[in-house]
């Protein structure tokens, strides 16, 4: 019975695989045989007894459904697998299961393979959500639109500059998986407090040979768990990323509202209903997904710093917590990750209505660019920006256009004349660096 809507609902089938309970067991099984191996490699086990292991430390011989019969019995997940796994090893090789190691080496490793496999998928895509937005930058590098601050026009600038913008921020959430990487896949082989007693003298070997079979950085100590500022940190990044994602979600939204129009996701109007009420419903439900999932993320997060302060050497709190928020939050981030690569490939920017939204306010958002150029002339800058404001307020309350009452002003038509009054209200002309700068993202975020 499906009942977290990512049973059926969201999520990628490649993400999902990574944290279904059958990877988990796989991969929990990788490191037993990890460690049988470093052990045989030592003289700590039975050379013959380590190969055993090995061989079937595999879900081809221990079936999850034999794990969960033992775990029913004896309430322990862990120790259901080693006893699943020993019972399969012929001769006594499943007497050396396990041997001299605890319950969170094997968790805490086998949870660093999934986050390495996690990771390379998050990556991939963050790079094609990046290449989708430079396309944008570049396509639209010289469609002039307003500027919005505080919700109210501003200045003009460029859909080129909001596409690199984005994918300015994109580049530095790669930037921040990459380095995290590096401190969240580690290896554990260090006991049951972090001394490595039950090991014996060999144990930084074994630790550290561990390590290298699995590809992943042993740590340098621990008590009974990895500690959870890792976890922590990977939670955060992935509420950091689902943000942006909001933050894309948020303006696509709001460009799409009926009044605004410049901005519209794909749509399929032969199929696709809006509503099942209003026949003429086009909404923006792909952007309004992304926005709402990064809201869990984001929650995650927050139990994820919860889990650092565990009881001294440790406690539990962590482990019921991490079975949900882990496996929720790198799924529902790759989820709306390739809802944002498609939302960004397929998104219409409706260049006549950027047009007509450039005069709605009748030429007041080139006030800027009118009061530095009476600056310019030999104006004061403050007494140009108060006879601007003057004039502008003006036109406001009339419902004017800015530059006729500016050419009733004849403190300002003594710096200006008519042509270059008219010239000042050119939007495609005051957009400073805009293409330039878009130009210089492109080039650094494709190196």
């Amino acid at each position: 019975m499906a009942v977290h809507p990512i049973d059926y609902r969201y999520g990628s089938e490649e993400m999902k695989r990574i944290w279904d309970e059958e990877s988990r067991l796989e991969k929990m099984l990788k490191v037993e045989g990890a460690i049988a191996k470093a052990q045989g490699e030592l003289g700590i086990i039975p050379k013959e007894a380590a190969e055993e292991i090995c061989r079937k430390a595999s879900i081809k011989y221990v079936k999850l459904e034999r794990v969960k019969e033992i775990e029913r019995e004896i309430k322990h997940d862990v120790m259901a697998m080693v006893k699943a796994l020993a019972e399969v090893c012929e001769g006594d090789a499943g007497e050396y299961v396990h041997f001299g190691v605890t319950s969170n080496d094997i968790v805490d490793t086998a949870q660093s393979l999934q986050f390495k496999e996690t990771v390379d998928i998050l990556l991939k895509k963050l790079e094609e959500l990046k290449e989708e937005l430079l396309k944008k930058a570049e396509e639209h590098k010289y469609t002039v639109c307003v500027g919005r601050t505080h919700g109210q026009h501003a200045i003009p600038t460029t859909y080129g500059m909001r596409f690199a913008l984005w994918a300015s921020e994109i580049q530095r959430h790669i930037d921040r998986l990459k380095e995290c990487r590096e401190r969240l896949c580690v290896s554990k082989v260090t006991g049951a407090v972090g001394t490595m007693a039950a090991l014996g003298e060999k144990g930084m070997e074994v630790h550290r040979r561990v390590g290298e079979i699995l590809g992943l950085t042993p740590v340098l100590i621990s008590n009974q768990v990895v500690q959870r500022d890792r976890h922590g940190e990977f939670l955060a990044l992935l509420a950091l990323i689902a943000q942006t994602l909001n933050k894309i979600g948020v303006t696509v939204r709001n460009m799409q509202r009926t009044e605004i129009g410049e901005l519209e996701e794909e749509f399929d109007p032969e199929k696709q209903v809006g509503s099942s009420t209003m026949p003429h419903k086009r909404n923006p439900i792909t952007f309004e997904q992304i926005c709402g999932l990064s809201r869990v993320i984001k929650a995650n997060a927050l139990a994820g710093f919860d889990n650092i302060p565990l009881w001294e050497e440790r406690d539990l709190t962590n482990s019921s917590a991490e079975r949900c928020i882990l496996p929720e939050s790198c799924v529902l981030l790759d989820h709306i990750l390739n809802l944002s690569i498609k939302g960004i490939r397929n998104l219409k920017v409706n260049k006549e209505n950027v047009k007509k939204n450039l005069e709605l306010t009748k030429g007041l958002i080139m006030a800027e660019r009118v009061m530095m150029a009476l600056a310019r002339k030999g104006m004061g800058r403050q007494r140009a920006h108060e006879i601007v404001r003057r004039c502008a307020m003006k036109a406001y309350q009339e419902g004017r256009h800015l530059k006729d009452v500016l050419r009733e002003e004849e403190e300002v038509m003594k710096y200006l004349s008519e042509e270059e009054l008219e010239e000042l209200f050119n939007y495609s002309t005051y957009i400073g660096l805009a293409p330039e700068i878009v130009d210089n993202v492109i080039r650094e975020l494709r190196k």
